[in-house]
């Protein structure tokens, strides 16, 4: 099914956290820093790695702060976008998540998935367009830290899609910015997710292909939310971009 597929796309839209780099590990570890406090402070039930999945995963970060306090019932005032990150507020909230983000890099630093970088070399060499299409608005500092930044002209993260008002996924507009920034239509390409939101997000917008990555959610619970294929590590896949080259036929054998 993949190799067939990949004869009618022209280009991938890489999620980021979870797909190329493994932050999602660093997100998860700041927004249990965040909530394992808030919460408690609160008398609340207590912060779990479901509550990760279930309502943060792969959406702007106030949407998740607020998704994440709705399921306990907790209201808090929107605040700003620049509110401090002391102040209890959703803004104020998801800028202190921010800055528990940007400390857990700092200490611990990045590197890319080496199967993720495999594909992305398959798929570059084939002659794939790419783009990163990410929630977070501190992806150029991650593209940057794993040493791919030069990969990507194109990236549509949080800050872009906050300048031009675009809705964060599960919508399908991110990646909509990001097909139409390279001059292509959503059937042209493939969308590559590990999150359900973000799967969401290429279903709603009938994208080519949607290409799911198990970091944990579940392979079932990706096919379930809009994935065509799911696969545990991008790697496997890299042998079946090298054979079939971006506009071309497949060279060989169809594996999936």
């Amino acid at each position: 099914m993949f190799r067939s597929r990949l004869a009618s796309v022209r280009a991938f839209l890489f999620d980021l956290d979870g797909v190329l780099t493994p932050t999602a590990e660093v997100h998860r570890r700041a927004w249990s820093r965040l909530f394992t406090a808030e919460l408690d402070a609160r008398g609340a039930a207590p912060y779990t790695e479901a509550d990760y999945f279930r309502h943060i995963d792969g959406k702007p970060r106030f949407d998740g702060v607020r998704d994440l306090l709705a399921s306990r019932g907790i209201e808090l005032p929107e605040g700003t976008v620049d509110d401090a990150p002391e102040l209890e507020t959703v803004g104020g909230l998801g800028n202190r998540k921010n800055a528990l983000f940007t400390a857990e890099l700092t200490e611990h630093g990045v590197t890319a998935y080496p199967g993720s970088i495999a594909f992305l070399d398959a798929v570059q060499a084939s002659g794939y367009q790419v783009a990163v299409v990410s929630s977070s608005r501190n992806a150029p500092a991650v593209l940057a830290a794993a040493g791919i930044a030069d990969r990507f002209e194109i990236v549509v993260d949080g800050a872009v899609a906050a300048r031009e008002g675009l809705p964060g996924k599960p919508a399908p507009d991110t990646y909509l910015a990001g097909a139409e920034r390279l001059g292509l239509t959503a059937a042209d390409c493939v969308v590559v997710e590990d999150a359900e939101s973000g799967v969401q997000a290429g279903r709603a917008g009938d994208f080519g292909l949607v290409l799911g990555v198990d970091r944990g959610v579940g392979a079932e619970a990706l096919l379930e939310h809009g994935a065509d294929l799911v696969v545990a590590d991008l790697g496997e896949l890299a042998a079946d971009v090298a054979a079939v080259p971006a506009g071309g036929a497949d060279s060989g054998e169809e594996l999936r």
